[in-house]
């Protein structure tokens, strides 16, 4: 029998259950007991603290600033417990490790899942959670510690973190095999944007690294086109590209497989102020990875290693 239960205190387990689910009625199914008890243990709670956690809209749980205060708190509280009982297991030699991964979107569809696969076959007994969002978000749930370890692409800011691994990737032009502009060698930007183009939109790592590369494009004398598209997903844009709808910026890491049958082309950009992209693997710097974060860590850089990213 685990111990989660039997040590950590039922109040704030249940206001934690009802912050999260919105209403009392549905953390009572989440936890599987009666809603009267979860209601009981929320008004000890804010009978001990002097002061009301929720606001009472109906049946809707609404947090108060002091619920929000007490909520970010007791969310740390149960990870370091989580943490501290899976480093136990592992040392008891139950196996039981588990790792929290948060990744950006083209790392996902090719090259992760390998890593995953492999990691799964070799450590079945370590559960591994997968988180996939924009780079800036991969790095803030790595920083919170709702993350282990994060797959991200040029984070704004190193601060209290590690980087495992580091690899600079080349950025290029996306478009179908029978784009007018597909039997380049290389293309510019201005070259690309005399086509219709979809943009990665703000939170993508790779918007901020156009946008710097393009301001003399998108001057007074020189207009810029708009984007028939903006999107949030490399993904979707790639999609739109094959289609032939529209050319594209992006790496190769993602549409490997599109690029080796030939669906999609990649066509190296010539602007000179257009950085590469650097993929990094990055954990907290101030804290000790568990025994199963360590194991996944050195296994996907090893995967890295041996299998170069272009």
């Amino acid at each position: 029998m685990r111990i989660d239960n039997a040590f950590v205190s039922t109040a704030f387990r249940y206001f934690a259950a009802t912050a999260e689910a919105g209403s009392i009625r549905a953390a009572a199914r989440e936890l599987n007991i009666a809603s009267s008890a979860v209601n009981r243990q929320i008004l000890m709670l804010e009978e001990a603290l002097g002061m009301p956690l929720f606001e009472r809209t109906g049946r809707a749980m609404v947090l108060t600033e002091a619920g929000q205060v007490l909520l970010n708190q007791t969310r740390v509280s149960l990870r370091d417990y989580e943490d501290a009982l899976g480093v136990i297991d592992e040392l008891r030699g139950l196996q039981r490790g588990r790792v929290r991964i948060a990744t950006a979107e083209s790392v996902s569809v090719n090259l992760l899942p390998k890593i995953l696969a492999d990691f799964s076959e070799r450590y079945p007994s370590i559960e591994t959670f997968l988180t996939v969002t924009v780079a800036d978000a991969v790095t803030e749930m790595v920083h919170s510690r709702d993350a282990d370890l994060g797959f991200t692409y040029n984070p704004s800011t190193l601060d209290g973190l590690e980087i495992g691994f580091e690899k600079s990737i080349e950025v290029g032009a996306i478009a179908s095999s029978d784009h007018p502009l597909s039997k380049q060698q290389h293309v510019s930007l201005a070259d690309c944007f005399e086509y219709p183009y979809a943009y990665p939109a703000q939170g993508l790592s790779l918007r901020l690294a156009l946008d710097a590369a393009t301001e003399s494009i998108n001057s007074p004398n020189h207009k810029k086109k708009k984007p028939i598209l903006e999107a949030n997903s490399l993904r979707v844009m790639a999609a739109m590209a094959q289609e032939g709808r529209c050319i594209t910026f992006q790496t190769r890491v993602g549409i490997e497989h599109h690029l080796k049958s030939g669906a999609l082309t990649f066509l190296p950009l010539t602007d000179t102020n257009l950085p590469k992209d650097r993929l990094m693997l990055i954990r907290q710097s101030s804290r000790t990875p568990s025994p199963a974060t360590q194991m996944f860590e050195k296994f996907a850089v090893d995967y890295l290693e041996r299998h170069p990213i272009k």
